[in-house]
């Protein structure tokens, strides 16, 4: 396993995408800096470049680097609460770290930290963010096991790093936290 590991971080050091497990569901992602890989991801899963992505963080301190702040009651009531886990959460990007791509015309950044040790590696390892939206064709069924994942998909990237999704087999609550009182985009695992 460790040397599939290190494969799926190799190639998204160079700019390529990877399909994954979460501790969630499978994703498919790539650096958040390579704005010629996002570009592709948007353009291998079909994706409207007018939806922002959301990315994932392997800490609050990586997370605090792409955002432009945190306000404290965001970090008392959801991050100390939730994370690691299953809440992503949408605050204002600190711009120069993100490509507008990513951001799709928003200026806002939707960011999770994920509770799968593999996954935090190869984040941690890849030394930046990795954007990380379902590993589905937009508007198809999100995957939760090997199986579910579709053999078009698979073919169109540059590494599977195979596993399983190790908790909640359940999308992540999204909340955007740019608004008062926060709004809850997508109700998934968490529940707020």
């Amino acid at each position: 396993m460790d040397s599939e590991i290190e494969k799926a971080i190799q190639v998204l050091k160079v700019g390529g995408i990877v399909i994954f497990p979460t501790d969630t569901a499978f994703g498919i992602g790539c650096r958040i800096d390579n704005e010629d890989a996002v570009k592709r991801l948007f353009k291998i899963r079909k994706r409207p470049e007018s939806k922002p992505l959301l990315a994932l963080v392997y800490s609050v301190e990586m997370a605090k680097k792409y955002w432009r702040s945190i306000p404290q009651d965001v970090l008392d009531k959801l991050i100390r609460k939730y994370w690691p886990g299953h809440l992503t959460l949408v605050l204002h990007s600190a711009k120069v770290m993100v490509p507008k791509i990513v951001l799709a015309g928003t200026g806002t950044l939707g960011l999770r930290y994920p509770k799968n040790e593999i996954l935090l590696k190869v984040i941690k390892e890849v030394g930046v963010p990795i954007v990380a939206p379902s590993a589905n064709f937009t508007e198809q069924k999100t995957p939760f096991k090997f199986e579910d994942l579709d053999p078009e998909l698979v073919r169109k990237v540059d590494y599977v790093l195979k596993g399983n999704v190790s908790l909640e087999k359940n999308v992540s609550t999204i909340i955007d936290c740019t608004v008062e009182p926060w709004k809850v985009l997508r109700q998934g695992a968490v529940k707020i």
